[in-house]
């Protein structure tokens, strides 16, 4: 089993003293049985990842001393994730697998048909956190306030492609959209369960930065379409070229 991974305040710098959380002193102490002298992987999202050794830990809190970076910070794609809030454990699930295919940005948007009225942000900010933690990320996602729809249109930079995902007869597939809008920044919109009005869809069609996609034949959920959607950028237009990286020198990964 690996080191255990922390996403932390920072900065980090070696032999500069970070504090943790009492929630993360409870997790190292109380989950994973280390103490002090015991060594885990920090980041902080800005000075990529480090080894570090617990120096003190308790019910209060606990320090961590960054001895060696082990990864310089890189950035993923400049992806960001638009997506309908859905009902609790599935809308965690959006959040938790768009942090690990990679999304730089999510934006919960208010739709016509979106059936939840609020969004506990602090949770979903955990769940990005832990997911980040999990899948070697360097950093964490940024989690926009909601807007709505409108604004999310009339904030939107305009050199951005605006993905839309639509059961419209007349969306692109993947590959003919990875080919109209290619590489670089872009961003994935995914609607509520009960799918865009009419009116919604006829707005974003008179963008000249939105482009629709099919995804199949099928109709998918909520959660399914994100992961669909952002698999397909990832694999066209994304990182999925790179291999995970390997601690080990003879891992031909």
């Amino acid at each position: 089993m690996g080191l255990r991974r922390l996403h932390v305040a920072g900065p980090l710098a070696e032999g500069e003293p970070v504090a943790l959380a009492a929630g993360q002193a409870h997790y190292l102490r109380d989950v994973m049985r280390l103490g002090r002298g015991d060594e885990i992987l920090v980041f902080d999202g800005c000075n990529g990842e480090w080894l570090a050794r617990v120096e003190a830990i308790a019910k209060a809190g606990a320090t961590v001393i960054p001895m060696r970076c082990t990864r310089a910070q890189r950035m993923g794609p400049d992806l960001w994730l638009c997506f309908a809030p859905v009902k609790r454990g599935r809308i965690d699930m959006i959040v938790e697998k768009a942090t690990e295919l990679g999304a730089a940005r999510l934006l919960p948007v208010m739709t016509r048909y979106t059936d939840v009225s609020r969004v506990n942000l602090d949770r979903l900010a955990a769940t990005a956190v832990e997911a980040a933690e999990q899948c070697e990320r360097l950093d964490v996602p940024e989690l926009a306030e909601p807007v709505t729809l409108s604004r999310l249109i009339a904030d939107w930079p305009s050199g951005r492609p605006l993905i839309v995902c639509a059961e419209r007869s007349t969306a692109a597939t993947p590959q003919a959209l990875a080919r109209e809008v290619g590489a670089g920044p872009a961003g994935i919109l995914v609607g509520p369960e009960g799918g865009f009005a009419a009116a919604e869809l006829d707005a974003l069609a008179e963008l000249d930065f939105s482009h629709f996609l099919g995804l199949g034949p099928r109709i998918l959920r909520a959660e399914t379409a994100v992961a669909a959607a952002l698999a397909c950028w990832q694999c066209l237009a994304g990182d999925w070229s790179e291999r995970p990286f390997s601690r080990a020198p003879h891992d031909e990964r």
